[in-house]
């Protein structure tokens, strides 16, 4: 193992809590780690184009995003994996035919119908009114977005089961894992082509960087996280993670609130204590 350490960070629930709150810890740690000649990647389910500005001038050494279907390394791109045409084709018409709402994501941003911008509207304001509304993902009217660069679908249902049944349904050519949105009701469910995770997308840029997983610690709190863990050299769950959720990774840190970034960092050596 190197000297220098190769951390990526989940965003929501990891560096943002869900009402859009960043610890100041997490942002001294992340600087901290940097400066001490480590690198620090953002390892994300959102487009990178929805990034949250608060999140973006902490300073990053890349990014992972729209759940590994692309990522960077300071200016170069090292992954840039969009759907195939027919795939996001098959999605739009499985949503539609079973009644699921859903939003489909570009490198630059996420497009949505009226309808579900309407919904996301009024989560936003619930979350992130009080707190910090540029931390909301914003949504692009779907007639207006090229089908040819589709990088993820997300889907709303009021069925507590969609989730599970688009993971059969879907399971020949797509990857489906449980969404991180706090619904009051219902489920919902993030997608990707099958073999497209954050995981895949880690591998490459450990390459790239000539560097092996033994370097790597990935922190996060979602399903999207599980593929980080297994090839990072060591997965880190947050707090406020699942308790399945954390059981599938090495060792647990506090929560998003409680500094748990930084005191991933200090266990790690990244920084000091």
């Amino acid at each position: 193992m190197n000297s220098r350490r190769i951390a990526f960070l989940d965003v929501d629930g990891t560096i943002l809590d869900h009402h859009g709150t960043i610890a100041p810890s997490t942002v001294d740690a992340i600087r901290a780690a940097r400066n001490a000649g480590h690198l620090v990647f953002l390892s994300t389910g959102r487009s990178s184009g929805d990034v949250p500005p608060v999140v973006r001038v902490i300073g990053f050494d890349g990014v992972v995003s729209n759940g590994g279907a692309y990522a960077t390394v300071g200016d170069a791109t090292v992954v840039a994996r969009p759907m195939p045409l027919p795939a996001v084709h098959e999605l739009i018409e499985y949503f539609e035919s079973a009644g699921i709402r859903y939003l489909l994501q570009t490198d630059g941003g996420a497009y949505a119908d009226a309808e579900v911008r309407a919904v996301f509207d009024e989560l936003h304001r619930r979350l992130f009114a009080s707190h910090a509304p540029d931390s909301a993902p914003h949504l692009h009217d779907i007639a207006t977005m090229d089908r040819a660069h589709v990088a993820k679908a997300v889907f709303l249902s009021s069925d507590a089961n969609a989730v599970t049944r688009a993971q059969s349904d879907l399971r020949h050519a797509f990857h489906v894992v449980p969404g991180s949105m706090p619904l009051p009701a219902g489920s919902n469910g993030e997608i990707g082509m099958l073999g497209t995770t954050k995981g895949s997308a880690i591998l490459e840029v450990l390459a790239y960087l000539g560097a092996t997983a033994d370097d790597a610690i990935g922190v996060g709190d979602s399903w999207n996280d599980v593929e980080m863990f297994e090839v990072c050299g060591v997965g880190i769950a947050m707090g406020n993670a699942d308790a399945a959720l954390r059981a599938l990774a090495d060792e647990v840190t506090t929560s998003v609130t409680d500094d748990g970034v930084l005191n991933a960092f200090v266990r790690h050596g990244l920084i000091g204590g």
